[in-house]
């Protein structure tokens, strides 16, 4: 299974499924990263947390704990 944990920079993924639970998932979601998403890596902080996205035209970070929980393709 790989995660957006595990895209390297300059690559663009797609997602597959949100694992987790309750209220992480649905923050998950309120960011705009749903199934079927694209999402294009950014850059990655120097010690590899947060990771900045690019998702549905705008930036977001996301901690690699919540990274670790978008299942991409």
């Amino acid at each position: 299974m790989k995660t957006l944990k595990d895209v390297k920079v300059g690559e663009t993924c797609q997602v597959l499924k949100l694992h987790g639970e309750g209220p992480v998932k649905r923050r998950i979601m309120d960011m705009g990263i749903t199934k079927g998403v694209e999402i294009f890596v950014r850059k990655v902080a120097p010690l590899g947390d947060p990771m900045e996205l690019n998702v549905r035209g705008y930036e977001l970070s996301v901690r690699k704990a919540d990274a670790e929980m978008i299942e991409v393709q």
